[in-house]
């Protein structure tokens, strides 16, 4: 048997006294607190939901340049997959990011979104040329892996007949050391890569691009378009 302390007696005979008018205007305001609180408990929720899936899955981006032409134009929006190399959260407020996992490296060809080696501040996309242990070349703007040409048929040259400027047409040969990878634009006439600013940091990796879920009015054809 249990009794009832001091403070629930006042409160049911307050209850008690009050008019039906005053009981219900009580109620509602309650039922309003309650479901106030409920839209605001919702809403905090999916932001945090939202944040844990930008800081560790997939995190959107918006491409200003035009470094990467003709594959990514200026102004696209894409979706990059956080979790295709290792799995590693962001927390933008600090500009830091923890590493936890990892369970594969970059690959010849994959395009990705990494911090900047020259400011840790500046997101870059480029395309992966060249992996720990590669030998990178570039002669007369054509690109060398381990003293082999490759086909690079993702290359697009503004200038083609231009071909002994340095670094941008003749380059190394370099060979990438270990944690490290080697990535140019695939606008190579008119992109600040690894040919300016030399290797990029394999722990700097944000992700892998994945596809353009948005380019504007004008582009919609775009929407949806995977990137290889």
């Amino acid at each position: 048997m249990t009794q009832r302390g001091p403070t629930a007696i006042i409160g049911c005979l307050s209850m008690a006294n009050q008019s039906p008018e005053a009981t219900n205007a009580t109620a509602q305001s309650v039922d309003g607190k309650s479901k106030a609180r409920q839209n605001i408990e919702s809403i905090l929720v999916a932001v945090l939901i939202a944040l844990a899936i930008r800081s560790t899955l997939v995190e959107a981006f918006w491409v200003p340049s035009g470094s990467m032409l003709p594959t990514i134009q200026i102004g696209d929006y894409l979706f990059v997959n956080k979790v295709a190399y290792a799995l590693h959260v962001d927390v933008p407020l600090v500009n830091k990011t923890f590493h936890f996992a990892r369970w594969r490296g970059p690959s010849r060809g994959d395009i990705a979104v990494f911090v900047s080696p020259k400011d840790r501040n500046l997101d870059l996309i480029k395309r992966i040329v060249a992996v720990a242990g590669d030998t990178v070349e570039v002669r007369k703007k054509k690109l060398y892996i381990n003293n082999e040409a490759v086909p690079d048929l993702d290359a697009h040259y503004n200038k083609p007949y231009e071909t002994d400027l340095q670094p941008r047409d003749n380059f190394g040969p370099v060979t990438v050391p270990e944690g490290k990878f080697f990535a140019m634009g695939d606008n190579r006439d008119d992109s600040n890569d690894s040919r300016y600013w030399g290797f990029a940091n394999e722990t700097d990796i944000k992700g892998k691009a994945m596809f353009i879920y948005w380019s504007g009015l004008g582009r919609v054809n775009r929407m949806g378009h995977w990137l290889n």
